[in-house]
């Protein structure tokens, strides 16, 4: 088999395949059979016609038909390892010759990764927050611990922002009570910002047993986006009471006996989470740093695949939440056009980001050990609350597994170019991501192992 590759485009090539008539043996003969399965003839058995009898009566025509099927997916596979190309298209696959029994040739035009240039990466300087733990981040954290543990109290006056309140709530349009739209004893904070326009403002100043009205737009249900009138009864009002902040909250809210030690073990979690950041956020910009110095074209087919992936993820969530496209976005405080306009730019990026790090997977020779995929497993399937088991046995069922090990090299590829740039924080001080894989692992053997378990990227 000779293959040929003309580049129509820095981002489309057209594969020329010229192939023996001796290559396609095997794949004759399992045309033979299966077509010998398909005809009846008279005096033969299904699956029993002589090929000969099979060209008399059918033609060879079919035959070879039937043997290109069959044997083109498998010649396109081997010209593609061949001549060194990375598809990222379906081809499109076209019989250009068929010389009976001396040769066949046929084209495949496809979308391939483009050729780049990855430039060196260890002169790149990225810069990273601060690990410095302030006594505002640590009361940060302790009011957010205080909020959990706070208690609702009935109060005797009217309702403002921060306060919650149990109401009943309907709805009518043109006189007519909308039954999916009745709701009684919700408890609701004020201000929290509902999908349903007018009601926060309308429930500043009520207090118990009173009742309004206000007309809004629904959001949800058969009538969204038609306009109703919609009655609001306050049965209560209840502000929150914070805790006080001493020992007995300490003990409450802590395994700890006083608010010294919880102050110190918050201030220590604190000091973990910020070195974890900064190794995360340096390699996130590391990687940025060293993608904003190449030009990779884009295929569109991949554009427009990943696009499409995000809008139709986007269209799942606006169905499952069964709100309005219009209350959708305004509860996200985003229009539809921002939000495509994102998906455009993010997809632009993370495909090129991919490209980007497979041709440093390649070049580092990065490969997956079956201890790393196995971790991999693990810290996926207590992300998604399922049993490890499960979640392997359903990637090996869906031909994930692949995907897998290539996020997990990828990952190892931002974790190198990290380790390759200079670090600084927000005041200028270097930072060593070493010292910090030290303090992190508290001295185990593989100092590195936070790269693949405790400093993944937020999602």
């Amino acid at each position: 088999m000779k293959t040929a590759v003309e580049e129509l485009s820095p981002t489309r090539v057209k594969l020329t395949v010229e192939v023996p008539f001796e290559e396609l043996e095997t794949s004759m003969q399992a045309a033979y059979k299966k077509v010998a399965q398909q005809v009846r003839v008279p005096g033969f058995r299904p699956g029993k016609v002589p090929a000969r009898i099979i060209e008399q009566r059918f033609g060879r025509a079919v035959v070879l038909e039937e043997t290109l099927n069959e044997a083109l997916p498998k010649l396109y596979g081997q010209a593609v390892d061949e001549s060194d190309v990375f598809p990222v298209s379906q081809p499109e696959i076209e019989v250009t010759k068929i010389d009976d029994g001396k040769q066949v040739e046929f084209t495949a035009e496809v979308d391939v990764r483009p050729a780049f240039d990855i430039p060196a990466y260890d002169g790149l300087e990225v810069t990273v927050p601060s690990a410095e733990v302030s006594d505002e981040d640590i009361d940060t954290q302790i009011d957010a611990l205080r909020q959990r543990f706070a208690t609702l109290t009935g109060v005797e006056r009217a309702a403002g922002n921060g306060d919650f309140v149990v109401m009943d709530l309907s709805a009518t349009i043109d006189g007519k009570n909308i039954e999916e739209q009745q709701a009684s004893d919700v408890s609701y904070e004020v201000g929290a910002g509902s999908v349903l326009q007018g009601l926060d403002d309308a429930l500043v100043g009520m207090t118990a047993d009173d009742e309004k009205t206000f007309t809004t737009t629904l959001v949800g249900g058969e009538n969204a986006g038609e306009e109703a009138e919609v009655t609001i009864k306050i049965k209560s009002v209840k502000e929150k009471v914070l805790p006080e902040l001493d020992d007995e909250f300490a003990g409450l809210a802590s395994e700890f006996d006083t608010l010294e030690e919880l102050r110190e073990s918050i201030r220590a979690q604190a000091r973990r989470n910020k070195l974890v950041d900064q190794v995360v956020q340096a390699r996130e910009n590391a990687v940025t740093a060293l993608l904003d110095q190449i030009d990779i074209p884009l295929p569109d087919s991949a554009l427009k695949a990943e696009l499409d992936a995000r809008k139709h993820n986007l269209e799942h969530q606006i169905g499952e939440s069964g709100l309005s496209r219009e209350a959708f976005f305004r509860l996200y405080q985003t229009t539809e056009e921002e939000r495509f306009a994102e998906f455009d730019e993010n997809s632009q990026k993370a495909i090129k980001t991919g490209f980007m790090l497979d041709k440093i997977v390649k070049s580092e020779d990065i490969g997956v050990s079956e201890e790393e995929l196995t971790n991999f497993v693990v810290r996926r399937a207590m992300q998604l609350g399922v049993a490890p088991n499960t979640l392997a046995q359903h990637l090996a069922d869906n031909d994930q597994l692949t995907l897998a090990m290539v996020e997990i090299v990828r990952d190892k590829a931002k974790t190198v170019i990290g380790d390759a740039v200079k670090v600084v924080d927000e005041a200028g001080n270097e930072v060593d991501l070493k010292a910090i894989y030290a303090e992190l692992n508290e001295g185990q053997e593989d100092a590195e192992g936070v790269s693949a378990a405790d400093a993944q990227p937020a999602e």
